[in-house]
């Protein structure tokens, strides 16, 4: 026999902000504090939402709570609902206010200290009354986000999806794993340095994802650098003074430190083995029309990969978008780019 809930009557937003919050903290406590409730007030709240449901939302753990498939379902409803909410918000703002409106934008990391802060600058000075909201994150944490509308695009590398996801991945530039040093390193005093010269010098490398870790891990084995001695930090900012500061040298992906690239004070060590490709540009969703807001973001962000293409420091990929799925050829060499 099918139960009537009547859901359309007497589920309630904040029933939605609830059960979202919980699935994401994993812990009642957690989830209180995040959106501003206390314990047993939130407790009070899981406890209607599961009779009004007539289903266990959560399995009490010793250490948290772990949603059931019933509670998995709504909380993806619940994340639509909160994100349409938002974005109907952001779409009242740019009625009142045209040259105005909101961007959400997923990125990963390197995309957020490499082409998100000269992207921003355009915006800002194209556009001064567009709002941008950022998250960083990993690729699978921030695919469901877009698949939800909570944001509307994920800018940065772009990884092969493992079985078709739905999404359209479009390539800007290409970010690959390079040697940087300051650009009065005694290394740029020759030509084109040999490995034997480079390892003289010690390392200094980012503490990074797994897969952009493996794929620098990967660079050093092919020149045969010894890592085991290497400096290592999470603070862009600490490898960043340490480049500037010492004759240390750095293996990560070349944008990261896009800035300093373009000021000249940092440069690419050139290095006579082939750098892997690594694509990377937007992910968007295909079945939802970006906002305004985020068509003048993609405009900016098109404009300052352009600069950084023209001066030499990424390849710049301009494929239209019905190829954007495809792999890209390799077809870069490190040691040919300044």
């Amino acid at each position: 026999m099918t139960v009537r809930r009547y859901l359309d009557q007497r589920l309630k937003l904040h029933h939605l902000r609830a059960v979202e919050a919980i699935v994401a903290q994993r812990s009642i406590l957690k989830a209180a504090a995040v959106i501003g409730l206390s314990q047993p007030a939130l407790t009070k709240t899981l406890r209607e939402l599961e009779d009004i449901l007539q289903q266990r939302l959560f399995d009490r753990l010793p250490r948290g709570m772990r949603p059931t498939e019933a509670g998995l379902l709504l909380a993806q409803t619940a994340r639509r609902i909160l994100a349409e909410l938002r974005r109907l918000d952001e779409d009242l703002d740019r009625l009142a206010d045209p040259e105005g409106g909101t961007v959400a934008v997923g990125t990963l990391p390197v995309a957020a200290t490499g082409v998100l802060p000269g992207t921003l600058t355009r915006l800002k000075a194209a556009h001064p009354g567009i709002s941008v909201r950022l998250e960083q994150g990993r690729t699978e944490e921030l695919l469901p986000k877009l698949a939800a509308g909570e944001i509307d695009m994920i800018v940065g590398r772009l990884y092969e999806p493992a079985i078709p996801d739905g999404f359209s991945r479009e390539p800007l530039w290409e970010e690959p794993i390079s040697i940087l040093a300051r650009a009065e390193h005694p290394i740029f005093a020759m030509r084109k340095p040999t490995l034997e010269q480079l390892r003289r010098y010690d390392l200094i490398l980012p503490t990074v994802s797994q897969r952009v870790g493996q794929e620098i891990e990967t660079l050093l084995d092919m020149l045969a650098l010894e890592p085991t001695t290497s400096l290592r930090s999470s603070s862009y900012g600490f490898i960043r003074e340490m480049l500037h500061a010492t004759d240390l040298i750095s293996v990560m992906p070349r944008l990261m430190m896009a800035g300093d690239l373009l000021r000249g004070t940092l440069k690419v060590v050139p290095l006579p083995v082939p750098a892997p490709p690594r694509p990377a540009g937007i992910i968007l969703p295909r079945d939802r029309a970006l906002p305004p807001a985020g068509h003048a973001f993609i405009a900016c962000l098109r404009a300052h990969v352009a600069e950084i293409g023209q001066r030499g420091l990424a390849a710049i990929t301009t494929e239209p978008r019905a190829a954007a799925t495809r792999r890209l050829a390799p077809r870069e060499v490190a040691g040919e780019l300044p």
